[in-house]
């Protein structure tokens, strides 16, 4: 999650926003490795309310029925991987305000630890950690004609429960059966060694536009004129390097491009479509079809 700060401590880049990456760039599938895969699944199920929608032996691909959002590699014993580079938090973008009401509603509901709740201005925010420590962020937008073109005003501010559990008629029964269909991938915040190598990356290299950035901490970067499809921070993780073996780790982070050609040109200026950011991170190039 952005970490609690005054708005005026955020300001928004001076050049134009401009990105060389097609405006329909996404983030797609995170991949992590889990201690003990049957925990994991129990907590993604139950807590989380996302599905299994394959397994095979120590791996599993986890989504709402569309296209995998998740996926689980089994290594015994792994640690959590704080003070790494590597995972900050991967963002699960639901597709209507009530869609986080009743999420909200479940997880008072069936005591599910939250980790933070937020009001960025753009989106609003609920945070929890899994078994690993991973960090997770379900969240929804708030419509893009009230903040497009003020994304500078990106924040930190306490997360109104009672109007968002408003929106639901009766909180205490609203029924929960799992995500809701059409949640996505919205966005993928790192733990980066440093940020303006990660801008230099991400921006100058593969082409995302820097939107806001909070001096040598986080920069926030998108595709299309979103608030942000890339997060880096170096809140725990200043000159560290990614996470070893033996560690619960983001293994690979997944960039959705709209065709193969897209996809090429990108691959052609980061060296590949299977590379690594100045963190060491693991980055995928892939596209829709």
């Amino acid at each position: 999650m952005i970490e609690p700060m005054d708005p005026e401590e955020l300001t928004a880049v001076s050049a134009p926003v401009r990105a060389d990456v097609p405006p329909d760039t996404r983030m797609g599938a995170v991949y992590l490795t889990v201690a003990d895969l049957d925990r994991s699944l129990a907590y993604y199920e139950t807590q989380i309310g996302l599905r299994v929608h394959a397994r095979d032996g120590g791996r599993a691909h986890l989504g709402t029925g569309g296209e995998d959002m998740l996926v689980l590699s089994e290594e015994p014993g792994a640690r959590p991987a704080d003070g790494y580079s590597g995972l900050f938090h991967f963002a699960l973008l639901v597709p209507e305000r009530v869609d986080l009401a009743r999420w909200l509603a479940h997880a008072a509901r069936d005591r599910v630890p939250l980790s933070g709740m937020s009001d960025h201005f753009v989106s609003e925010a609920l945070y929890l950690r899994d078994p690993d420590h991973h960090g997770i962020e379900i969240y929804a937008d708030r419509p893009r004609e009230l903040w497009e073109g003020q994304v500078e005003r990106l924040t930190t501010l306490p997360l109104d429960t009672n109007d968002l559990l408003a929106t639901l008629e009766d909180p205490i029964a609203e029924p929960f059966d799992g995500l809701a269909g059409g949640t996505v991938m919205g966005h993928v915040h790192l733990c980066v060694a440093d940020v303006a190598e990660s801008v230099n990356y991400y921006r100058d290299v593969m082409g995302f536009a820097l939107m806001v950035q909070l001096g040598d901490q986080a920069a926030f970067l998108s595709a299309g004129g979103y608030h942000h499809h890339l997060g880096g921070n170096t809140w725990q993780s200043a000159g560290r390097p990614y996470a070893p073996e033996g560690h619960a780790r983001l293994t690979q982070m997944t960039i959705v491009l709209p065709d193969e050609a897209s996809r090429d040109a990108v691959a052609q200026r980061v060296g590949g479509t299977e590379v690594r950011d100045p963190s060491g991170i693991p980055v995928v190039l892939t596209t829709t079809s």
